[in-house]
C-alpha cells in the first residue's frame, strides 16, 4: 500500500504539472488565472490554525506539537524537490483538520524521544544546492521506478534540489507549504525555459504527450481541482470556530481468569486453596483540553479483581506473585471510586509540568514507562506484564496513590530529566499526615536515549519518608507493596526513612526482540531503631509481534525486593537483626494476543521459588488470563 501511495504521489503530481505546462504553451492568455485559488487561501488557513490538543501524549509528542504545530508559525519548506511534491488526495486533511484535538492518545512520557524529532523551523537551511545530476542523490537508485523521469527532470530541465545529505527523500509524506514550494519552484523554471525558448529544452514530442496526457487525465485533474476547493471551504469555517473545549470519553474493560496452582500460604504454612475465579474491572478516562495546549484527565474506575499475592491476607500471605491487575484493598469491591486527577501543561516547547490531586505516584506521570515498555505499558493501556514487579523497579515502587507535582525537562534530543513530589496521604488533614508533614515521595531521574532511538539508560534516586502508624492506599505504611514481607515490615511507633537508587536499561536489538533490566538498592532506617538494606533486579525480554502481527511475548526472571541486611536493634518480627535468609526468583511469562483493534488476550504464569526468601516454603506457581476491550 505505501508503494502504491508514493506511485500516486508522484503520478498526480507529475499531471498536474503536465496539465500546468500545456496550459502555458497551448493557452499563453490564461497563464496562471486557471490555477486553483485554493492554494493561496488554504494556506493562510494553516497560518492561522489553532493549536493541537495536547491530551495525556509523551512530552516529546506534546512538545513537537506544541512548539511546532500549536505556536501559530509557518515552518519554511525544505528546498528537496521541485518537481516531486504533490499534494495526493490520501493527505487532504479531513473536517477536523489539525485544529481538532486527539484526546485519546494516552501514552506515558515513557516515549518522550522515541517519536520523529521535531520538524526544523528553519528547514531551508537543511536544503541542498541544485542537482546537476540524478547520482547526487544517494537514496535514488537505478532500480527505482521513478529513476528516469528523475534524471530526465534534473538533465533536461534542472528542477530538482535535494537534502544536506544528499537524500531525496521521495517516500516521505508531504505538508501543504511543501507542494507550494515546489508548484512555485517549477513554475517560475518553466516560465523560464519557455520565455527563453532559444534551446531544444522542451521538445514538440514532449508537448504532444503533455497535451495527450492532459485530455487523458481531464476528470482527475476536474476532480482535484474540486477537492482542493471544497478544503478550502471547510478551512475556512474551521477558521471561523477556532479551537473549542473538547473532552474524549477512553474506557478499557477487562475480564481475568486466574486461579493458584501450586504454593502454601507462607504464614499459615498450609496449600493455599486452588479455586478458579472469574473477574473484572472497568476504568473509564475523560481528557479534556482548555486551549490545545494542556490536558486535564480524569479517571472513573471500579471491579472486583483480588491479586492473587496482595497482602499478607492473600492466599499466599505475601506480597511477592502480586498481579498488575487488582482492585484496591482499601475500597469495597464493586463501587466506582475517582482514581485520578491530573492537570497537564507546557509553559514551554521543552518543559512539561504535571499537577494531579489523585495518582498513582511515579507510574501515573510516567517516570517508570520509558524504560520497560513492553512490559509496563501506559496508564491508561495498563500494563502488559501479569506481575506488578514485572512493570519496574522498587525505586518506584515505594509511591502510593495522593496529590502531588512532577515536571519533565528535556535537555537537547538524547536526555530528558524529572522530578517529582508525591504525598500518598496529601489528602488527609489529620496528625502525620497531608501533603507535607505526612508520608511522601521526592524523585529525581535523567534518562539517555541513543541517537537512533534503540537503547535508553535510566537513573533514578528517591527519597520517602512514612510517619508511624499510618497506611496509605497498598495497604502498607512503607515499603515497595511487592517482594517478601520483611522488606515491606516497619517498627511499630517509630517513622521510617529511605532513599532509593535504581540502574535501569533497555535495548532494542531488533523489530522482534528487546531486552531491558535494571537493579535497585534501598537504605532504609527505622527512626530511633535502627537500619536495613533492600535490593532486587530483573532481565527481561520481549518479543513483538511473536507469532502474529501486534502480538507480544514476555519472559522476565528476577529477583522481588527483599531485606538483605537489618540492624541486631531491629526486629521486623523474624526476630532482632532477621534479614530475609534466602533468595527467592520470580519468573514471568506471557503471551499478548490481540483480536483486532480494540481485543486483546493475554495468558500467563508466575512462578515464585522460596517464596517469602524461605527455602523451606514450597514453590507457588499460577496462571492468569486477562482479556481486554478498549473503546
Amino acid at each position: 500500500m505505501s508503494n502504491f501511495r508514493s506511485n500516486y504521489r508522484y503520478t498526480m503530481f507529475l499531471i498536474l504539472l503536465l496539465d500546468i505546462l500545456a496550459i502555458l504553451v497551448f493557452y499563453p492568455a490564461k497563464s496562471h488565472a486557471e490555477l486553483p485559488k485554493s492554494d493561496v487561501s488554504t494556506a493562510e488557513a494553516e497560518v492561522n490554525k489553532a493549536p493541537e490538543a495536547i491530551v495525556n501524549q509523551t512530552l516529546e509528542t506534546s512538545m513537537i506539537e506544541a512548539g511546532d504545530k500549536g505556536s501559530g508559525e509557518v515552518a519554511s519548506p525544505p528546498a528537496f524537490c521541485a518537481l516531486s511534491c504533490v499534494l495526493p488526495s490520501s493527505s487532504i486533511p479531513p473536517l477536523t483538520s489539525k485544529k481538532a484535538t486527539n484526546p485519546e492518545r494516552v501514552t506515558p512520557v515513557s516515549q518522550l524521544l522515541e517519536v520523529a524529532p521535531p520538524t526544523n523551523k528553519k528547514a531551508t537551511n537543511n536544503s541542498a544546492g541544485q542537482v546537476t545530476s540524478v547520482s547526487q542523490l544517494s537514496d535514488v537508485l537505478p532500480t527505482d521506478w521513478a529513476f528516469q523521469a528523475l534524471q530526465s527532470l534534473v538533465e533536461r530541465y534542472g528542477v530538482i534540489a535535494g537534502y544536506t545529505d544528499d537524500t531525496f527523500k521521495g517516500n516521505r509524506a508531504l505538508t501543504r507549504y511543501e507542494f507550494a514550494a515546489g508548484l512555485n519552484a517549477a513554475l517560475e523554471r518553466l516560465n523560464e525555459l519557455i520565455a527563453t525558448s532559444t534551446a531544444d529544452l522542451v521538445k514538440r514530442e514532449d508537448l504532444d504527450a503533455i497535451k495527450k496526457l492532459q485530455e487523458q487525465f481531464s476528470p482527475e485533474l476536474a476532480q482535484f481541482r474540486g477537492r482542493l476547493d471544497n478544503l478550502e471551504t471547510r478551512t475556512a469555517k474551521l477558521e471561523a470556530n477556532q479551537f473549542t473545549t473538547t473532552t474524549k470519553l477512553i474506557g478499557r474493560a477487562q475480564i481475568v481468569l486466574g486461579s493458584v496452582l501450586a504454593g502454601n500460604n507462607v504464614v499459615t504454612k498450609r496449600p493455599a486453596p486452588r479455586n478458579a475465579t472469574l473477574q473484572g474491572s472497568t476504568t473509564l478516562r475523560l481528557n479534556t483540553s482548555f486551549n490545545g495546549k494542556d490536558s486535564l484527565s480524569l479517571s472513573l474506575s471500579g471491579g472486583n479483581i483480588e491479586s492473587l499475592g496482595q497482602t499478607r491476607a492473600g492466599l499466599l500471605g505475601t506480597f511477592e506473585g502480586r498481579t498488575a491487575d487488582n482492585s484496591s484493598i482499601t475500597f469495597a469491591r464493586n463501587t466506582i471510586l475517582l482514581g485520578g486527577v491530573r492537570y497537564r501543561f507546557l509553559p514551554n516547547p521543552d518543559t512539561q509540568v504535571n499537577i494531579y490531586a489523585l495518582s498513582d505516584g511515579a507510574s501515573e506521570i510516567g517516570l517508570s514507562g520509558p524504560i520497560n515498555p513492553y512490559f509496563e505499558s501506559s496508564s491508561a493501556t495498563g500494563a502488559n506484564g501479569i506481575s506488578r514487579f514485572s512493570r519496574r523497579s522498587l525505586v518506584y515502587n515505594y509511591g502510593d496513590s495522593g496529590p502531588g507535582i512532577a515536571i519533565l525537562q528535556k535537555l537537547g534530543k538524547q536526555v530528558q530529566v524529572g522530578i517529582a513530589y508525591s504525598a500518598p496521604n496529601g489528602g488527609n488533614p489529620t496528625a502525620n499526615n497531608g501533603l507535607f508533614t505526612g508520608r511522601y515521595l521526592a524523585l529525581a531521574q535523567i534518562i539517555y536515549y541513543s541517537s537512533n532511538r534503540n537503547f535508553r539508560v535510566a537513573a533514578t534516586y528517591v527519597n520517602t519518608y512514612s510517619p508511624a502508624n499510618t497506611q496509605g492506599l497498598s495497604g502498607t505504611n512503607f515499603g515497595p507493596a511487592v517482594g517478601s514481607n520483611l522488606v515491606n515490615s516497619t517498627v511499630p511507633g517509630a517513622g521510617t526513612v529511605a532513599n532509593l537508587y535504581g540502574l535501569q536499561a533497555f535495548y532494542q536489538v531488533n523489530s522482534k526482540l528487546a531486552i531491558n533490566g535494571w537493579i535497585s538498592y534501598g537504605a532504609h532506617r527505622y527512626l530511633g531503631r535502627g537500619d536495613g538494606s533492600a535490593m532486587d533486579w530483573a532481565v527481561g525480554l520481549a518479543f513483538p509481534d511473536l507469532f502474529s502481527e501486534g502480538a507480544l511475548g514476555g519472559i522476565l526472571v528476577g529477583m522481588e525486593p527483599k531485606l538483605t541486611r537489618l540492624s541486631q536493634s531491629v526486629n521486623l518480627g523474624a526476630g532482632a537483626g532477621q534479614a530475609d535468609k534466602d533468595t527467592s526468583l520470580h519468573v514471568e511469562a506471557f503471551y499478548q494476543y490481540k483480536i483486532g483493534d480494540n481485543i486483546e488476550v493475554t495468558p500467563g504464569l508466575i512462578w515464585i521459588t522460596a517464596p517469602d526468601s524461605d527455602a523451606s516454603n514450597p514453590d507457588s506457581l499460577f496462571a492468569w488470563v486477562r482479556t481486554v476491550f478498549r473503546f
